[in-house]
């Protein structure tokens, strides 16, 4: 393996406390801006207006705002770009979720405009990271990414904000994180980069990931449902938001993903009845998907308990969507095979392989879950 390594660790400022939202306009006056586009969903903002009081209050800017239409695509991209120009905003701000930060960051990748990001949820990485998930205009995936060479000017928000949203997409970015370890061990584990610095320091951002999760989650979850904001709520969300972001942020495209977001990726853009599955649930059965493929058993029977505690979906036949059919199954293997990715995986990987470890997963997991 030839070792080449670009990094894009995060955003150039993170603050995740209470009160943290009030000292945006601090950053704005550090950048010059006046005319600032605060884009938004819409129970997101519902949720963080309040938070926000301090900011759009301040007479120094001109705040323009702008709902999204639900989705991080080239369309509402270009849209949202055409804003940016038309209003001469010079600085934007994406509240929401995982989506909302993916197109703020690639609307102003159009226009070179800077930007931060406040979550609302602690769902995924998307905040942090320096990539945009990419979807079609009605939901199903585009099946790849848009990878920009900057990110946020700053990330802020405040853990009674991001306590205050639903259960489930805390559950699905506990699923979307702790598959970092299981995509990245055997990457960043070969003799050839095992001994880089930036390796070494992405598998061990990796490791925490796992680690803490395993330990962790299920109080912060308790936690959440009694609306605490205690040390297992904050540590366990701040590894989803930023921690996980850090492991592709730090080891690049060794420790982004392989095995398993290639499934969420291939799934999502064949299978129209996986669409009410949120990003991390579906990246939560690629983690299975990725054992299954290496031949770790053993470690989808530990997990599996943890799963149903935390009411995952645990197999597409309970999700749903397999049996495959014949044409939907060349698809989407040969969608997979396609990817760079998942050909960083020190095995053999080809169609016929990535077919046979749906049919034997499915099968395996059938047994184990009635």
């Amino acid at each position: 393996m030839s070792y080449t390594l670009q990094i894009k660790p995060g955003p150039q400022y993170y603050d995740y406390s209470i009160g943290a939202i009030d000292t945006v306009p601090d950053l704005l006056k550090e950048y010059h801006a006046k005319r600032v586009l605060i884009l938004h969903g819409t129970i997101s903002w519902e949720k963080a207006k309040k938070f926000y009081e301090k900011t759009i209050s301040n007479p120094e800017f001109e705040f323009e705002f702008e709902q999204y239409h639900g989705e991080c695509s080239y369309n509402e991209a270009k849209r949202i770009s055409s804003i940016i120009k038309e209003k001469n905003i010079d600085f934007v701000i994406g509240v929401g979720g995982g989506k909302m930060c993916d197109l703020t960051l690639l609307s102003t990748s159009y226009t070179s405009t800077p930007y931060g990001v406040t979550p609302t949820l602690s769902s995924n990485c998307a905040p942090w990271a320096a990539l945009s998930v990419m979807y079609k205009d009605n939901g199903m995936a585009e099946g790849q990414s848009a990878h920009q060479k900057h990110n946020a000017a700053f990330l802020i928000t405040d853990p009674k904000l991001v306590i205050d949203s639903p259960e489930r997409y805390f559950v699905a970015g506990i699923a979307d994180t702790i598959v970092k370890w299981y995509e990245s061990d055997l990457v960043t584990s070969q003799n050839e980069i095992k001994n880089y610095p930036l390796i070494q320091m992405g598998r061990y951002a990796a490791h925490i990931c796992k680690e803490t999760i395993l330990k962790n989650a299920e109080q912060a979850i308790e936690d959440m449902r009694n609306r605490e904001v205690t040390e297992a709520f904050y540590t366990v969300s701040e590894i989803v938001i930023v921690i996980s972001g850090l492991v592709g942020g730090l080891a690049g495209k060794y420790a982004r993903n392989t095995a398993a977001h290639t499934v969420h990726d291939a799934l999502s853009a064949v299978l129209p009845g996986l669409h009410s599955y949120l990003h991390g649930e579906k990246v939560g059965y690629g983690t299975f998907y990725q054992l299954a493929l290496e031949n770790k058993y053993d470690e989808i029977d530990r997990l599996l308990p943890f799963y149903k505690k935390l009411g995952l979906p645990k197999s597409l036949t309970e999700m749903g969507v397999y049996p495959f059919s014949e044409s939907d199954m060349k698809r989407i293997v040969e969608l997979m095979n396609s990817k760079e990715k998942i050909h960083l995986l020190p095995l053999e990987i080809n169609e016929e392989i990535l077919e046979k470890t749906y049919v034997e997963l499915e099968d395996y997991l059938k047994d184990k879950i009635n």
